[in-house]
């Protein structure tokens, strides 16, 4: 399960370090450079409801193996049902957490390697034969059987057919879809689909019929809370680290392979904390740690926008400690995210939780690169028009993404404190 999570953050470094040299490659504007992994995480995170939804009908196992987009529902969902004691899910999540920093690190080794010698495109090649060899070892490993692979009958079909909200999945897939901070028209077309899924919910809970969130589970505060919160962690994380990536290389002319190694810290971080979580879960108040995290991360991006400048700073003074904190939030928030989620959800929807999770991470990391990319393009515009230098604009437009960034982890503090004040616990499990 950790390798097969692993995978989509392995592509995640690899997209961090490359962009710039993909952009030049592919003569993508200085404006546009972004795009490319906001696209990537929006179409995964369209997808996501739908497998999850899915996985719980024709079994975890079987759709687990369909391909590397629709693999890590899945695997969330067998992660739950393989480990039914309280104790081992919360290892086995912090584990799955932990596994993607390391994946993330390797992503970033290959993506710097690869695009100073044989090329960018052979980063995604080596990772298309990495998932071939994950998805056989799933293939070999996963538990299999009547219970966690159900025989492709007439009465599973039509289970998949009555059991899931399929028009419920759609309606929210196109909102997300359509969600775009930069078009006018697309954006009030999807908050459009919002009421719409709302009142659908509605309907299908009054007709005691399945739906896809029921609208009674919003009421649930911790959950609430939790699904605000992986929404802009997941954002600020990602928007950070390319806008680093940006600076390193176009600002501060940094190889693609410096610029792989001045992230490393970054992964190791990230495993310390996952092994932490999962040593120290029972004892932990999660208001308490998650608005802690936030908080310590929310500075990374604060030490970037007010130390980062044309010719400087050195690595080793605000860099090096940017790199660090960045990514504590989302590794802490992905073990208590998941035990959260799984406990609102039903027993027989495992999978729609995980896919509930990977949607909210998904979609706010495209949302919230292509909101900084907003904020660098104006700025960096406002700068060019004053006749200032090109990379002082530039920097100017990454200052402001990082602004806003530091602000929503700031944001963040406040919602966790508020919102989980309830959680006391977190190895109880209602199965």
């Amino acid at each position: 399960m950790t390798c097969i999570t692993g995978i989509g953050n392995l592509l995640a470094g690899l997209l961090t370090v490359c962009t710039p040299v993909i952009a030049i490659d592919l003569q993508v504007p200085p404006a546009l450079q972004l795009w490319p992994t906001a696209a990537f995480a929006l179409a995964c995170g369209c997808i996501l409801f739908l497998c999850g939804a899915a996985a719980d009908v024709l079994g975890c196992r079987r759709v687990c193996l369909l391909g590397s987009l629709f693999q890590t529902a899945s695997a969330l969902a067998n992660c739950t049902a393989s480990h039914s004691r309280p104790r081992r899910r919360s290892i086995a999540f912090a584990a799955m957490g932990g596994g993607q920093a390391v994946s993330f690190g390797l992503g970033l080794a290959l993506g710097g390697v690869f695009a100073d010698t044989v090329g960018w495109r052979w980063g995604f090649y080596t990772t298309a034969c990495l998932n071939g060899v994950v998805l056989a070892l799933a293939l070999w490993s996963l538990p299999s059987g009547v219970d966690t692979d159900p025989p492709i009958s007439h009465a599973i079909l039509t289970r998949l057919l009555h059991d899931i909200d399929w028009v419920g999945a759609l309606l929210i897939s196109i909102c997300l879809a359509l969600i775009s901070p930069l078009n006018l028209v697309l954006l009030c077309s999807a908050l459009v689909f919002i009421p719409a899924f709302t009142f659908w919910m509605s309907r299908q809970a009054r007709l005691n019929r399945p739906a896809l969130i029921p609208n009674i589970l919003w009421s649930h505060l911790p959950f609430t809370a939790v699904c605000i919160t992986v929404f802009l962690v997941w954002g600020s994380l990602n928007a950070s680290e390319q806008l680093a990536a940006l600076y390193l290389q176009d600002i501060r002319g940094k190889s693609a392979l410096i610029t792989s190694l001045y992230f490393m810290p970054a992964p190791v971080c990230g495993v310390v904390m996952s092994v932490a979580t999962g040593a120290f879960l029972p004892r932990l108040r999660p208001s308490v740690a998650v608005a802690a995290a936030c908080l310590v991360s929310g500075i990374a991006p604060l030490l970037f926008a007010t130390l980062c400048g044309v010719d400087g700073p050195g690595y080793w003074r605000g860099v090096f400690q940017a790199m660090a904190l960045n990514l504590l939030d989302a590794d802490l928030m992905y073990t208590i995210a998941n035990l959260i989620m799984t406990a609102a959800f039903p027993t027989g929807t495992q999978a729609l939780a995980g896919g509930v999770f990977n949607m909210l991470a998904q979609v706010e990391k495209s949302f919230g690169i292509a909101m900084s990319a907003l904020l660098a393009r104006q700025i960096t515009g406002q700068m060019q028009m004053a006749e200032d230098g090109t990379k002082e604009a530039l920097l100017s437009g990454y200052k402001a993404g990082w602004w806003y960034n530091c602000s929503m982890g700031f944001v963040l503090v406040v919602v966790s404190l508020w919102g989980l004040r309830s959680v006391k616990r977190l190895e109880v499990k209602r199965d």
